[in-house]
């Protein structure tokens, strides 16, 4: 599984870390895990989801 942060899964989805974090806080998608530093981390199945939503 790749893992990415916001930013990356933003550009790979084709939208910006504000419409992650929108969707994230409605449900629409998963918490996101975090890293040892509070990163968010997203993978492949993350992306497929943004783009359905989008």
């Amino acid at each position: 599984m790749t893992t990415r942060t916001i930013g990356e899964l933003a550009d790979a989805a084709g939208v910006t870390a504000k419409t992650i974090r929108f969707h994230e806080e409605k449900g629409m998608l998963p918490p996101a895990r975090r890293s040892g530093s509070g990163y968010r981390l997203y993978g492949d199945a993350d992306i497929r989801r943004l783009r359905l939503i989008r």
